[in-house]
């Protein structure tokens, strides 16, 4: 009978508060949703090509679908949407729609319910503890409200730093986008527990350093609890996360602390590849995101999005991921988004990521999860060996043997740095492409450029390459720079200064870091053949200013160099 009347009294409840917002503008229910839940949805009917860029560079779009745009607001960007007069509609969603809370580790361990974030936290320092020999647990940064972004390293040596390629998964950047989630902890249980006995498995993480972030942005989908109760896609402050990252569309933006952190991260390690999953619809998505001109690796992108959707069409029930192009799309043909992660890996850092959407609802309801894990997991698998793929090649000094760290580009088909760098301490470098022949251009700081030509790419096979340069001054081949010029550059070790020929005598050499302070302070002797050689194997990674002066003639000259480590 309680029961009973409880029951009423909500309807009764729920039908005084829809009789209450009908006589409220349409404006003012959404101040208030927004309000009470820290975001609201809306679309917008039938918008032309001008109004969605309009509205990409001001709110945050998920996703443009039947002649309408679907936007979620935040308390950031509600009043900007409001002023702007708009014709929208407010889509009202059940905050925890399908969504089972883990009531333990061990039931949260079976992936078909959501962890709380302690159990999260736990599940991750159990796969580092279990697997000690296989997986490194680190940690990207915090979020605004200090919940820890974490990452696994999974590799056969994962304790060292190999010179094996880097790859990346992440997902939830976006805080109401759950399926990725548990399909990334269900991924490195995967790859953990068949390591010994899946051969494909051990290929992988054999050959592969292999990075995953299963939750990018913790206090969106444990929005102010321990438990998945109502995710916002904002981070804490109400900013789009996967909107946030530098864009040469877009010249000013408050980077956030996950940004931030995540930056770091990237810019670290240079990931070879990587891809990042949302939900909201079902397709892979591959660069440009922020411009209709095609990537220089176009035909490349398309396939490898195009074995993922078709690999799930064979495992999954018909109609999963057949979204736009059958399952794939170029981002821009789909809508325009700047400052987005996917972009700023590919142009920013030279790197090769897409975007995959995993389910039509935002929130896969848990029932679903154990599918979405079957329908995608040899898509997960396979993506990750195109990293095996391509041109892997070391890069050395002609004459020492030590690596160096070049820029690696293909004349005549680069474009919007779509070109690579190889590894600034190892020398290794890998170039994922299309099946073709190709020629490559090796340039260097301090280097003669180097061509090689007719390099076949076979599809599903590696490239082997190992390149000697040249450095432009030795016995035979001497230069006169009008300023220092240092090479190899960066450097860990030693590295070789080039000077001016007026300081080809006694030179005193001063070394200051960024902060102002000397760091080293001593004379040496510049020849005319040979650089000057300095050992900077003790300082730490960073920018450094040299400073050359001669002692008799009393003139100076400076450079910039880098130490990594």
């Amino acid at each position: 009978m309680i029961r009973s009347l409880l029951i009423l009294f909500f309807v009764f409840s729920s039908s005084v508060q829809w009789c209450f917002s009908q006589n409220e503008s349409d404006d003012e229910r959404l101040r208030g949703i927004v309000s009470q839940k820290n975001q609201a949805e809306v679309t917008i009917p039938k918008p032309d090509s001008r109004e969605i860029d309009r509205l990409t560079r001001n709110v945050s779009i998920s996703s443009v679908k039947d002649k309408a745009v679907h936007i979620f607001l935040s308390p950031l960007t509600v009043e900007w949407f409001i002023s702007g007069n708009f014709d929208y509609q407010i889509v009202e969603r059940p905050d925890s729609k399908g969504i089972i809370c883990s009531e333990s580790m061990s039931q949260a361990l079976e992936w078909e319910t959501y962890p709380s974030y302690t159990q999260y936290d736990s599940i991750m320092r159990f796969f580092a503890t279990t697997y000690p020999s296989l997986c490194l647990l680190d940690t990207i940064g915090t979020s605004v409200n200090g919940k820890l972004v974490l990452v696994l390293k999974i590799s056969d040596n994962c304790n060292l730093n190999e010179t094996e390629p880097e790859v990346f998964y992440t997902s939830t950047i976006h805080g109401n986008e759950t399926g990725g989630y548990i399909l990334m902890l269900r991924l490195v249980d995967y790859l953990l527990k068949n390591y010994a006995m899946n051969n494909r498995v051990k290929d992988l993480v054999d050959n592969l350093e292999i990075w995953i972030n299963p939750l990018a942005n913790p206090d969106g989908t444990y929005n102010g609890s321990d438990f998945i109760i109502s995710p916002v896609r904002n981070n804490a402050n109400g900013y789009d996360l996967n909107r946030n990252f530098p864009d040469p569309e877009i010249y000013y933006s408050i980077r956030q602390k996950e940004t931030l952190d995540m930056m770091s991260f990237l810019t670290e390690h240079r990931f070879v590849l990587s891809a990042n999953f949302h939900s909201g619809e079902e397709v892979v998505n591959y660069p440009w995101d922020r411009w209709p001109k095609l990537h220089a690796d176009e035909g490349w992108f398309y396939n490898i999005c195009r074995a993922w959707a078709d690999t799930v069409h064979l495992y999954s029930e018909e109609g999963y991921m057949g979204y736009l192009d059958n399952g794939v799309t170029r981002g821009y043909d789909w809508y325009p988004v700047y400052g987005g992660r996917q972009d700023y890996v590919t142009y920013s850092l030279s790197g090769r990521e897409i975007t995959v959407e995993l389910d039509e609802d935002f929130i896969t309801p848990s029932s679903d999860l154990a599918d979405l894990w079957e329908y995608n997991r040899r898509s997960l698998l396979g993506y990750l060996e195109n990293a095996m793929y391509g041109i892997h090649g070391q890069i050395s000094d002609a004459l020492t043997g030590e690596p160096v760290s070049a820029k690696i580009s293909i004349g005549g088909h680069d474009q919007d740095n779509s070109h690579v760098y190889s590894d600034t301490i190892s020398g290794t470098f890998t170039r994922l492409l299309a099946p073709d022949t190709y020629d490559l251009t090796f340039t260097a700081d301090g280097y003669i450029d180097t061509v090689i030509k007719n390099i076949t790419v076979i599809s599903g096979e590696e490239t082997k390459l190992s390149v000697k340069i040249e450095p432009r001054l030795n016995p035979a081949d001497t230069i006169n720079p009008d300023r220092p010029l240092f090479y190899p550059n960066p450097a860990s070790t030693f590295i070789k200064a080039v000077l001016p020929e007026s300081l080809r005598e006694s030179v005193n050499i001063r070394v200051y870091n960024m902060a102002g302070i000397k760091v080293l302070d001593y004379d040496a002797e510049a020849s005319d053949r040979y650089p000057v050689q300095l050992d900077v194997s003790h300082l730490p990674a960073g920018s450094y200013f040299a400073v050359f002066r001669g002692i008799t003639t009393n003139l100076s000259y400076a450079g910039r160099f880098e130490i990594v480590r």
